[in-house]
Order: structure tokens, then sequence, then C-alpha cells
């Protein structure tokens, strides 16, 4: 698989948080930082997402903010 976005993080996942239509997906990195994803309840079954399961998260975004105290 090719994909455009460049932001790929390597991970598996904390936990899942199912949701009536959206679950919420905490990926633990290996450096352990923490990624949270929204996607939708049937893309988590179709991809057969599991505590543990080695994933990617994958961010490709036209917009970063940045903030400051």
């Amino acid at each position: 698989m090719k994909i455009s976005a460049r932001n790929i993080l390597a991970g598996k996942i904390k936990s899942i948080k199912p949701g009536a239509v959206n679950d919420e997906i905490v990926v633990k990195l290996t450096g352990g930082d923490e990624v949270v994803a929204i996607i939708t309840r049937e893309s988590s079954k179709n991809l057969k997402l599991s505590k543990n399961k080695k994933v990617y998260a994958i961010i490709k975004a036209s917009n970063v903010m940045i903030g400051i105290d």
C-alpha cells in the first residue's frame, strides 16, 4: 500500500471505546505517546481492531495548529 500522507506513526491499540456510531481508538505509539482517533464503528469492524493489535496512525492534514501558554 502506498499513501500520500507523510505522518505515519506505528503503535498498538491501547483501548477501544465503542459508541453508537463511532468508536474512540487510543493508539500507544512506540515512543510512549498516545494518539486518539474517532472512526466509524463499521471501519473498526472491517479492520478487525482489538486491544494490542499493531496499527498505524496516519495523519493527513492541511492545517496544524500551534499553541502556547
